[in-house]
């Protein structure tokens, strides 16, 4: 039986302003048609992200006030690096004030110029970092993933046989680990399988690799592993969870995600040594090893957090809800990639609008739309070109925050989504005006492209922007 049933209570809201039309057109503008710029009061539905947007608990908040902010050796440090301990069986924890300077402090450690770093799919924060430290990121996704609107069980799995075959070719000396992303973000939100943990574990043993999670969805991959994967249905979340750190060396998280918490992250890992040389290149930058640069009542918060993410009333529900949204899209004939996720769905914007060439940035384009028709947010991606050679593919992600929006805010983005498909022929391209040399997604400025030269929408971007380039 499928249930939509919010297994919490509503306690404190927070009133929506509405704005206009006239008021999102110009906001838009004033933003350079990136949605990262629109300041949050002009947002009515904001899925840009689910990160750090989690609505905390109660028992989150009051934890609050037992934050221990001392320095160093703070009892709030203690009951985080429990919990973490007890759910990952990782005995070195490492907090960080997110999961990019998890990343950066990993990567900084662990490569070297020229290096590689495959993966099922590396998130852009973890492929910048990567390739900050003079390494390459290598993607490794399976062939099912390609098959955007076909519902395989677990699309975010690796490639093993292209595994074997980047060892083959550049040798232990140039791997200094193996990165699985759990779910699999940047493919669609899509989980990893038990299965594919142990192939990927067994071929890294043979080659003395260590493998690292990235352990931001890491409770919603393990149920869904509890949901489509035979003999896992007896098990509870947490015990498969524990299953799959069992069989990696260490993992980053942040807990923005299923920490559900506003702000913080950590590495753990079982190598002493390793951990020893992280904390050194954490207090360079983040803080004393018993706060990384996160308060004490962060710290309590996550802790709390992780353990409320692995509830299966939860996370049954947080699924069924993302589920349901894909349903209904589909249904009016939105295209999406299949399934849905754990806390997403991703419209695949290159379908929905196939008169604009991947140079018109049709993602960009659709998710600009969706704000002006109705004050939604959502972010603008593009599935892992390199497994795509002939075209790369635009999405349009829709993260669902937890415990944030009801059905009939869904609702609501349902109905827009669909007055936006209506009109899609309408819809024109952008053309990149300021591109950041890394992450260009957050700062890149846009406008529309027009006949006219002189379109007032060009102007004001160049005088924005007045060292934009194309």
């Amino acid at each position: 039986m499928v249930s939509r049933f919010a297994p919490f209570r509503i306690k404190v809201v927070e009133p929506i302003r509405m704005s206009t039309r006239v008021e999102r057109e110009r906001f838009l503008k004033q933003a350079g048609f990136n949605l990262f710029g629109i300041d949050s009061e002009s947002v009515l539905i904001d899925l840009l992200t689910d990160s750090g947007m989690s609505a905390m608990s109660a028992r989150q908040w009051g934890a609050l006030m037992q934050g221990d902010e001392s320095y160093a050796g703070g009892a709030s440090f203690r009951r985080f690096q429990a919990a973490v301990q007890d759910i990952t069986g990782f005995e070195h924890v490492i907090p960080a004030h997110q999961g990019r300077a998890a990343e950066r402090i990993l990567f900084s450690v662990m490569c070297k110029p020229g290096d590689v770093v495959p993966g099922n799919t590396h998130f852009d924060t973890t492929r910048a970092n990567i390739e900050h430290s003079g390494a390459s990121a290598v993607n490794l996704l399976c062939g099912e993933a390609l098959e955007l609107s076909t519902a395989y069980a677990f699309k975010g799995n690796m490639d093993v046989a292209a595994l074997q075959g980047t060892l083959d070719r550049f040798g232990r000396g140039r791997i200094p680990l193996v990165m699985l992303t759990v779910t699999n973000n940047s493919a669609g939100d899509q989980p990893v399988s038990m299965a594919n943990l142990r192939a990927v574990k067994t071929v890294l043993a043979r080659h003395g690799i260590p493998l690292f999670l990235d352990a931001c969805r890491f409770s919603q991959n393990a149920y869904f592993i509890q949901q489509r994967e035979a003999g896992y249905q007896r098990a509870t979340v947490r015990e498969i969870a524990r299953e799959m750190f069992s069989l990696a060396d260490g993992c980053t998280m942040s807990a923005k995600k299923d920490g559900l918490s506003n702000i913080g992250g950590f590495i753990a890992l079982g190598d002493g040594e390793l951990a020893r040389r992280m904390k050194d290149v954490l207090i360079l930058t983040e803080g004393f090893p018993t706060y990384g640069g996160l308060a004490g009542r962060d710290l309590e918060a996550i802790a709390i957090g992780l353990e409320e993410g692995l509830d299966d009333h939860y996370l049954q529900y947080h699924a069924d809800l993302t589920r349901w949204l894909g349903e209904r899209l589909s249904a009016v004939g939105v295209p999406i990639i299949q399934p849905p996720g754990g806390y997403a769905v991703f419209i695949n914007a290159s379908a929905l609008l196939p008169h604009l060439p991947a140079t018109a940035f049709p993602g960009h384009a659709l998710a600009a739309e969706l704000y002006l028709e109705a004050g939604i947010r959502t972010s603008a991606t593009r599935f892992p070109s390199a497994h795509v050679p002939l075209r790369e593919i635009d999405l349009v992600r829709l993260a669902l925050p937890s415990r944030v929006y009801s059905t009939s805010h869904l609702e609501y983005v349902v109905e827009a989504v669909a007055r936006v498909y209506q009109n899609r022929a309408a819809i024109g391209g952008l053309q990149m005006v300021y591109a950041p040399p890394v992450l260009q997604n957050f700062t890149a400025r846009f406008a529309r492209i027009t006949r006219s030269t002189t379109d007032p929408d060009l102007e004001l971007a160049a005088a924005i922007t007045p060292r934009s380039h194309t």
